[in-house]
């Protein structure tokens, strides 16, 4: 399988707090993988080490072969990497389609306006926000926005997705939607490297998963091997029946 992303040995300091250690894992071509870890264990970091927010101390990042460590997110952004936020961030006056031609205009294509709002309109239908198109972003439910967020950085026609907790604050119908879009998502060709706490849908949702604990790497491996890693279980899943359960799928 062609990786499309390699950490290797990352680390990142803050002050005198090392909030990633010496990680290396890599995402394959149209691969789902999870990333998941108890709050504080530098999942957030790891996305802003990989699209430029922060820049490592120590340790490569490769995207496509290509060396993007300490890249800013704009050149980042560029090479095929494109990434939503636990906390969602619409340009809040502006409609769904002219969030999303945003996101077509400084994606890797660097499109021009008249095919950017041709790719905003497709990826707005794409996630289902097709009678939305001009509503502004400030009116749009929670689920609409999440919605909204995943179309503006599908806009940017990624090869890498970094889904940062999309089901986050979903209810039951809403969070198997969105399940459902993922797939799509993959289902075009996309990687996906993506945080979630809900176990149950990461665990259906991925091919592998990779868990951290206090910036380290814990264990990695299919959903079923790390439902069932002791180590796993005891630093972050807490309950071997749950654990059990989980790698049953979404």
């Amino acid at each position: 399988m062609t990786a499309v992303l390699e950490i290797d040995g990352v680390n990142k300091n803050f002050g005198g707090l090392r909030a990633v250690n010496q990680l290396s894992f890599v995402v394959h071509e149209r691969e789902i993988l999870g990333l998941i870890g108890p709050n504080g264990a530098g999942k957030s970091t790891v996305f802003n080490l990989i699209n430029g927010v922060f820049t490592p101390d120590g340790g490569r990042v490769k995207f496509c072969g290509i060396d993007v460590t300490g890249q800013a997110p704009f050149r980042v952004a560029r090479h095929g990497i494109a990434r939503t936020h636990q906390i969602v961030q619409p340009l809040a006056e502006l409609t769904v389609l002219e969030n999303c031609t945003v996101g077509a205009c400084f994606g890797r294509e660097n499109l021009p306006l008249v095919r950017a709002r041709a790719a905003a309109r497709e990826v707005a239908v794409f996630v289902g926000l097709e009678d939305r198109l001009a509503t502004p972003a400030a009116q749009l439910t929670i689920a609409a926005k999440k919605r909204l967020e995943l179309a503006r950085a599908l806009a940017a026609r990624p090869l890498l997705l970094l889904l940062d907790e999309v089901l986050a604050g979903l209810n039951p119908t809403e969070i198997e939607r969105m399940v459902e879009v993922i797939r799509g998502i993959r289902g075009r060709g996309i990687a996906i490297l993506i945080i979630e706490h809900l176990m149950q849908a990461i665990m259906g949702l991925s091919d592998r998963v990779v868990v951290l604990n206090s910036g380290q790497k814990l264990a990695e491996g299919t959903p079923a091997e790390i439902a069932a890693n002791p180590a796993v279980v005891e630093a972050y899943l807490g309950d071997p029946a749950l654990a059990t359960a989980l790698h049953g799928g979404a």
